[in-house]
């Protein structure tokens, strides 16, 4: 079977090397050539343009929103700057009310309480001048009763018409 196959193979090259070989130049040459130009051109025609034309729009269309993106960003992180500013603004302006809140409430606090000092002098004083006038009221009291406890006593020991 081997050779059948060997004497076949010889055979079919004996006559192709009689017909032209391999490389023939004859007509079909042109018309090969022109069906590959015919291709090239209704390819172009029919793929490569259609195909490159929505690649290019995909282009244009991602750097247009890029550019967009970009642009929102930048505008995203101006306003967050922006928002960041007035929040620090009403934090200082917060701090300042409360500090003045607390200074207001220090003062009344201080206001109030001197008060208090006063009307508790002001009621020391009082009870003073109250114990200054009992203590005066008992001494000019206990004076009458010594005295005529000391007149009793003088009676006693040295008789009444001698005391007077």
């Amino acid at each position: 079977m081997i050779h059948w196959t060997i004497l076949l193979a010889v055979e079919t090259a004996e006559k192709a090397a009689k017909e032209g070989g391999l490389f023939d130049f004859d007509a079909t040459l042109p018309l090969m050539a022109l069906q590959f130009l015919i291709l090239v051109a209704v390819l172009n025609a029919v793929f490569y343009k259609p195909l490159s034309q929505a690649i290019d729009g995909r282009d244009d269309y991602i750097r247009k929103n890029r550019l967009e993106a970009r642009e929102r960003l930048e505008k995203a992180q101006n306003l967050a700057k922006q928002y960041e500013q007035e929040l620090a603004e009403t934090r200082r302006k917060s701090q300042a009310t409360i500090a003045a809140a607390q200074a207001d409430a220090q003062k009344i606090a201080a206001d109030k309480m001197a008060q208090a000092q006063a009307e508790a002098q002001a009621q020391r004083e009082q009870a003073q001048k109250e114990i200054d006038q009992q203590k005066t009221e008992a001494m000019a009291s206990l004076e009458q009763e010594v005295d005529s406890l000391s007149r009793q006593i003088l009676e006693k020991l040295l008789g009444p018409e001698l005391v007077k």
